[in-house]
C-alpha cells in the first residue's frame, strides 16, 4: 500500500468536505493517508510517515507551498511532491517545479485523474529504489578480478587489458571458484559493448534439449510443451556479450550450432525454417582442460580453436598466497558493512592460517569462510579459532591405516567436496554416484 502525505488547511467547511473526500477516495483505492493542516505540521508528519508521495494545498494558515518544499526536500528529496492550488498561473507552476514539486495541478481536480498521478509517481519512485538497490547489490557483490599484488594477477590483468577491446571470442580457463565469471564481466563493462546487454548460462546446469531452447529460443509447437514461441539468450545477448560458463559440459549436439554463430552470425530457433542474425561477443570459460577434452572427442575441435582465439588463465588461489589478506580484508569490509558491524579485522594468527591453507575452492572458498566467521562471531577481530575449514583436509593427509570403511568413505567424500569447492553435482560425477545418493550421505552425518 503506497503511503499518501495529505497537507492543506481546514479552515471551512466546504475545503473539510474536500479533505474529507480526498482521503475517503485515496484510502478506497488502497492509498494510506497521513494528514497534516499547516507547514508546521507537515514538516514534523513528514519526519514520522516517511511517504511515498505527497500532496500539498497552495495556501497554508501558516505559510505556503513554496516555503514548504525545499524543506521536504531536506527531510527527503526522494519522496516525489504534487502541489494543488485553485489560482494557477504559469509563473506559480514555474517556480513550485523549480522548489521541487513534480506535479502542478489547479482544482477544481477529478479525484480519478489525481490517483491516476499519484500512482504514476510512486511507480516511479519505487522504480528509481528498485535500481538503486540493484546498483548497491552490484557494488556489494561484485570483486575486482585482480585484486592482489601477486606477479599472477598482475600479468592477467596485463593480457586482459589488451583484449577487452577486440571483439574476438575469449576462452577463460582456471578451477572452480576462482573469479572467471567475475573477469567475464569485467570485460563487457570495460570493452565497447558495454551498453548492451550482458547475458551468462551455466551450460552445466541444463540438459541438451534445454541448453538448446536456452540458447537458440523455440517457436510454438516446436515440442510439446512450447504452446508459444520463445526468444533464445542469443537474441537477449544481440550486441552484447553472451557469457558461457562451464563450457566444456556443453552437450557435443549443441556444440555445431554454436559454430555456426560464431562464424556465420546466424542461428535457427528451434522448429523454425529460417534464419536469423545475430552479433554477440563471446566469452566461454571452463576448469577443464579442453584440448584432453578434445581429444577424447567429447568436445569438437573446431569449436574449440574458434572460441580459444584469446585465452586468459585465472590462477588458483594457492598459487597466489600473498593476495590472500588483500581479498580477505576486501570481502571483510564488504560483510562488516553490509552487516552493520563496522570494520572487521584480522588476527595475525588468522591471517598466516588463511595464507597457508590450499583453497581447495579459491576465492569462493574464502569467501565462505569469511562469511561464516563473521557470522558466528561476535568480535570485530577475528582470530584463528574462528575460522573453519578443518573439514576441508589437505589430500595429502594420509586417511590412516586403523579407520572403518565407513570412516574411509567419509574422508575420501570431504576430500573430494573440497576439490570441487563444495559442488555436489560435480562431486558426485568424481565419485560415480547420484546426486541424491551423495545428499543422503551428507544428511546421515549431519543427523549422525
Amino acid at each position: 500500500m503506497a503511503r499518501t502525505f495529505r497537507v492543506g488547511d481546514t479552515f471551512t467547511h466546504v475545503r473539510e468536505c474536500v479533505r474529507l473526500g480526498m482521503k475517503g477516495y485515496l484510502t478506497q483505492h488502497g492509498f494510506d493517508v497521513a494528514e497534516a493542516t499547516s507547514v508546521a505540521e507537515a514538516q514534523e508528519g513528514f519526519r514520522t510517515h516517511r511517504p511515498d508521495v505527497a500532496v500539498i494545498d497552495y495556501r497554508l494558515p501558516d505559510g505556503t507551498a513554496l516555503e514548504l518544499l525545499p524543506r521536504l526536500k531536506e527531510l527527503d528529496a526522494a519522496v516525489p511532491l504534487v502541489v494543488l492550488t485553485g489560482h494557477g498561473s504559469i509563473e506559480l507552476a514555474v517556480q513550485a517545479v523549480k522548489e521541487g514539486a513534480e506535479q502542478f495541478l489547479t482544482k477544481p481536480l477529478e479525484l480519478a485523474v489525481l490517483k491516476v498521478v499519484l500512482e504514476r509517481l510512486v511507480a516511479q519512485r519505487r522504480e528509481r529504489q528498485r535500481l538503486a538497490a540493484d546498483r548497491s547489490r552490484t557494488a556489494r557483490t561484485q570483486v575486482d578480478p585482480f585484486l592482489g599484488n601477486s606477479p599472477a594477477i598482475r600479468a592477467l590483468r596485463d593480457e586482459a587489458e589488451r583484449v577487452r577491446d577486440s571483439d574476438s571470442p575469449v576462452l577463460v580457463t582456471g578451477e572452480t571458484g576462482s573469479g572467471k565469471s567475475v573477469l567475464a564481466r569485467w570485460l563487457h563493462e570495460g570493452g565497447p559493448r558495454k551498453e548492451a546487454p550482458f547475458v551468462d548460462l551455466n551450460c552445466a546446469a541444463l540438459s541438451k534439449d534445454l541448453l538448446d531452447s536456452e540458447l537458440f529460443g523455440h517457436e510454438k509447437g516446436a515440442f510439446t510443451s512450447a504452446v508459444a514461441a520463445k526468444q533464445g539468450l542469443l537474441e537477449v545477448a544481440d550486441r552484447g556479450t553472451l557469457f558461457l560458463d562451464e563450457i566444456g559440459d556443453m552437450d557435443v549436439a549443441v556444440q555445431p550450432k554454436l559454430l555456426k554463430v560464431l562464424e556465420e552470425k546466424r542461428f535457427r530457433r528451434l522448429g523454425d525454417v529460417k534464419d536469423r542474425r545475430v552479433d554477440v561477443r563471446l566469452v566461454a570459460a571452463t576448469h577443464q582442460d579442453l584440448q584432453v577434452a578434445a581429444r577424447e572427442k567429447r568436445f569438437r575441435s573446431d569449436l574449440y580453436f574458434r572460441i580459444s582465439t584469446l585465452i586468459l588463465h585465472v590462477p588458483p588461489l594457492r598459487e597466489r598466497a600473498e593476495d590472500v589478506p588483500v581479498l580477505a580484508r576486501h570481502f571483510l569490509a564488504e560483510m562488516g558493512a553490509h552487516r552493520g558491524r563496522g570494520q572487521v579485522e584480522l588476527e595475525p594468527d588468522a591471517e598466516r592460517a588463511l595464507m597457508a591453507y590450499a583453497w581447495p575452492g579459491n576465492i569462493r572458498e574464502l569467501r565462505n569462510v569469511l562469511e561464516r566467521a563473521v557470522l558466528l562471531s561476535g568480535s570485530s577481530r577475528l582470530s584463528r579459532s574462528a575460522l573453519r575449514f578443518e573439514s576441508l583436509l589437505p589430500a595429502e593427509e594420509p586417511l590412516g591405516e586403523d579407520l572403518t570403511l565407513e570412516e574411509l568413505e567419509h574422508r575420501h567424500i570431504e576430500r573430494v567436496l573440497a576439490r570441487e569447492g563444495g559442488h555436489v553435482e560435480r562431486a558426485a560425477a568424481k565419485l560415480g554416484i547420484s546426486r541424491s545418493s551423495l545428499y543422503a550421505k551428507i544428511k546421515g552425518w549431519q543427523r549422525g
